[in-house]
């Protein structure tokens, strides 16, 4: 009998959403339920993300996003990234930091998330910002009950949260780490959210439209925008009025593959989005379903492949407005033929393959071997997919976390410090230059098989997002699961390249195997030269955070059955009609 999954699969036949949180989730549902589309739902729930989960979302962060508008049949991304301030170089900060990207307003970049939010609304969406934000105003003035994977959070990182006086005020309200089920209030960030709320209000006799860019403003040139830049000034920051006053989000089509009859979308070079359709491309001859699910050939093919499209990733990805990006070459079938001869089925590459020949081969400084954890660092971001009635579909990977820079005074919010993934060597395709933005790791991603299926999917955990979205892919669509089953099942992830995080340290050879993982293949994999650590079995409270939290909506379109796939490793959940 196949293992039955630890939730049940949910279904609906009129909309579904799933998000990292339960209670973002429910925002989004309840602007679905309430006539709004999947754009109104998915940016409900990602600013309540911002709420419920603010370790690992910042309203001020990132926010990827790839929809699907059902009719015109339009795919578009939304970046959500913004770039360096005018003042960043590497020069900077080997002059003043050593050569590093210290934690701290430093490594601070243009918040991408409002104006991704706005834009979706304002392009895509029907609903006002105040209508889609309640019930994250809510969470936040009001309270919710502080949980397990929060609680944890917190208490491991308590030291760190003191050296910020702002952010101990917030995450230490009672100087201390607050326990499971106490109130965890969040005063500052929905009293921040409900003036942008009131901003919109106040223009709405000027139209939808009107209100959306006040909402902006308010956000970029207002008293937002001036509380970010006092901070920066008083702190020796670099963010200027100037920074944040010019910044719009990216609008453009996506990046593709197809695997067998599947058209897989991810967002463009600027992120690690074409990471995974460089490893659906190496992967799609391997025969995958006769090596057998996690058998030791399968993980074996799989973890070679990832780390031929890592060393891809290192040389060739970049902001593409500064760095040519050879994305055509790279997601050639032709040129993954050529990357998937490398792997031999005897051996593991013991440490990052060399990078392919799709264009011009950056020399850059290489990381000293990591400690043990280290590429667990950045491990932030949650996540958030909805397919609505008229079959749109939405994709987003929210992040930054407050861990990484203090919250500011008044606001309670953590503008984005995605600059640490970025680097201060300049060869390097993603070093820092001003307005440049960093290699960001959050990649939400769709998967369409035309007249068929559409499937938004995606997942937090750094480095090792493209990898887990890779095998759940593999799980719906060449092993058949159900999309819970799909994601609930074992995983196993390599760190056998440069982390996109600072200090971007290294562990090769390595091979993360779950705990539930059959001795046997692991011998078998270590005979073959992985170098083995071993996950906690599973389960919502004893599982590493590596492992993800991928979500997915499958959506059935001669049934009209829409299925989610909600992962309990974190505290994501499902809700259909």
């Amino acid at each position: 009998m196949a293992p039955q999954p630890l939730r049940p699969t949910v279904t609906g036949t009129r909309h579904v959403i799933v998000a990292g949180h339960y209670l973002a989730s429910q925002a989004g549902f309840q602007i679905l339920e309430a006539g709004g589309n999947a754009i109104d739902a998915g940016v409900a729930a990602g600013i309540a993300l911002s709420v419920v989960e603010s370790e690992m979302v910042s309203f001020a962060g990132v926010a990827p996003i790839i929809l699907y508008m059902a009719e015109p049949q339009e795919i578009v991304t939304i970046s959500g990234l913004g770039g360096w301030p005018r003042a960043a170089s590497c020069e900077y900060f080997h002059e003043h930091h050593g050569g590093a990207i210290p934690k701290g307003i430093a490594r601070t970049v243009v918040p991408g998330a409002p104006d991704a939010w706005i834009t979706a609304l304002e392009r895509y969406g029907t609903m006002a910002f105040g209508e889609v934000a309640a019930d994250a105003i809510r969470f936040a003035r009001g309270g919710i009950a502080m949980y397990p994977l929060l609680a944890d959070w917190i208490a491991s990182q308590e030291e760190t949260l003191r050296a910020w006086p702002t952010s101990a005020a917030v995450f230490l309200p009672k100087d201390r780490p607050p326990g499971v089920g106490e109130l965890f209030v969040q005063d500052d960030l929905g009293r921040m959210l409900q003036f942008l709320a009131d901003e919109e209000a106040a223009h709405a006799g000027k139209g939808r439209a009107a209100g959306l860019e006040a909402v902006r403003h308010a956000f970029y040139r207002g008293d937002i925008a001036a509380a970010i830049v006092k901070f920066h000034e008083e702190n020796n920051g670099l963010m200027t009025a100037a920074d944040l006053a010019e910044f719009r989000v990216g609008v453009e089509p996506p990046v593709s593959t197809r695997f067998a009859d599947i058209d897989v979308y991810g967002c463009g070079p600027w992120c690690q989005g074409p990471m995974l359709l460089q490893e659906l491309n190496i992967v799609e001859e391997l025969d995958l379903a006769d090596l057998g699910h996690n058998a030791p050939a399968y993980i074996h093919g799989l973890t070679e492949a990832i780390k031929l499209a890592a060393a891809d990733r290192d040389a060739h990805y970049g902001d593409p407005r500064f760095v040519d990006v050879p994305i055509d070459a790279l997601l050639d079938k032709g040129y993954a033929a050529r990357r998937r001869a490398l792997i031999r089925p005897d051996k593991a590459w013991a440490e990052m393959p060399p990078a392919g020949d799709a264009g011009p081969r950056r020399s850059v400084d290489r990381v000293p071997a990591a400690q043990p954890g280290d590429p667990a660092d950045g491990l932030d971001t949650s996540y958030v997919c909805v397919v609505d009635k008229d079959g749109n579909a939405f994709s987003a990977t929210p992040s930054d976390s407050s861990l990484q820079t203090p919250l500011i005074p008044g606001l309670g919010l953590a503008p984005s410090p995605r600059g640490a993934q970025s680097w201060t060597d300049p060869a390097h395709t993603s070093a820092i230059a001003p307005g440049k933005r960093p290699r960001l790791t959050p990649n939400p991603a769709l998967a369409i098989r035309p007249g068929e299926t559409v499937m938004p999917f995606g997942t937090p955990g750094g480095d090792v997002q493209t990898q887990m979205m890779l095998q759940v892919f593999l799980n719906v669509f060449v092993f058949g699961m159900d999309p819970q089953t799909a994601v609930e099942a074992p995983r196993f992830a390599t760190h056998s390249f440069p982390a996109t995080h600072a200090p971007h340290a290294e562990e090769p050879g390595s091979l993360y195997l779950q705990g539930n993982t059959a001795p046997e293949t692991a011998q078998a994999l270590a005979a073959l030269g992985h170098d083995i650590h071993w996950w906690p079995e599973g389960g919502p409270e004893n599982t590493s955070m590596d492992i993800n939290g991928v979500c997915l909506v499958r959506h059935d379109v001669k049934s009209g059955l829409r299925t989610a796939g909600a992962d309990p490793r974190r505290v994501a959940y499902g809700l259909g009609w």
